[in-house]
């Protein structure tokens, strides 16, 4: 192919028509040989688009695992041409895609697929956050009892929840590698906590309230007000066990002293 000229719309279409699965040759386009280019352009645009979906498949390969190479490739060679990348830097790119799921008609069998993505989503996002130590828990301990439940604290910047209705971490941790799928027994929801304390990202299944807590002191409450939307979200609350859970997960960077948004 001869260089295209780099005119802002051009550059625009000839964007707009790679990512179509078909369609018209952009305008302006020839070949050095001056044969029309539709083989050398087809060939072009499925080697985008491949290369693309295998982006999403490794970014998502508990998902991959689930639904099979070819339906997950179908699947993602859709969304690719409806939600075409914005950037050069693909660490994002996907981040939508388990809403796209979530939505995609073929995929409509498998209600807890888009779920795990979620998790796939937040644990790539826990990798790329910032490093931060956790909080120590011996910092509490000077703390006086009457005033601990007035304690706000910071969450750690990898933390992520993913709330489902579906065993969706016990789904996860089955496809993921080194696991093992099998039957479950007990088809119950399931909140994921997502986490990076250190080098490793952790993916924990919640105790019963454990999401509405963390959620709660994420957006400023104190443990008592904590305390009690993890006690509304679920008469098996437990506030001392899913707090020494927090502590010892990382979920915290440090004690906040006020409030805060």
């Amino acid at each position: 192919m001869q260089p295209f000229l780099a005119v802002p719309d051009r550059q625009s279409g000839f964007a707009a028509a790679v990512m179509q699965v078909a369609g018209p040759l952009p305008d302006g386009l020839t070949a050095w040989h001056g044969q029309p280019p539709e083989a050398r352009f087809s060939v072009y645009r499925n080697n985008v688009q491949a290369g693309l979906a295998r982006a999403l498949a490794s970014r998502f390969p508990a998902g991959e695992r689930i639904v099979g190479p070819d339906f997950f490739a179908a699947m993602a060679r859709t969304y690719v041409e409806l939600h075409p990348p914005r950037s050069p830097v693909l660490l994002g790119y996907g981040d939508d895609f388990p809403d796209f799921v979530a939505a995609f008609e073929p995929a409509a069998s498998v209600p807890y697929l888009a779920d795990v993505l979620r998790i796939e989503v937040a644990r790539s996002r826990a990798y790329h956050a910032a490093d931060l130590p956790p909080l120590d828990p011996a910092e509490l301990a000077d703390i006086p009892p009457e005033a601990v439940g007035a304690l706000r604290f910071r969450l750690h910047p990898t933390v992520h929840l993913v709330r489902s209705p579906h065993p969706v971490v016990t789904i996860w941790t089955m496809n993921a590698e080194g696991g093992e799928p099998g039957p479950i027994d007990d088809w119950l929801g399931e909140d994921a906590l997502v986490v990076r304390p250190h080098l490793a990202v952790a993916v924990h299944r919640l105790p019963s309230g454990g999401a509405a807590f963390i959620a709660a002191l994420g957006d400023g409450a104190t443990l008592a007000e904590a305390a009690e939307a993890g006690a509304v979200a679920s008469d098996h609350f437990d506030l001392a066990a899913n707090l020494t859970g927090a502590l010892s997960s990382g979920v915290f960077s440090r004690i906040a002293e006020g409030r805060f948004p």
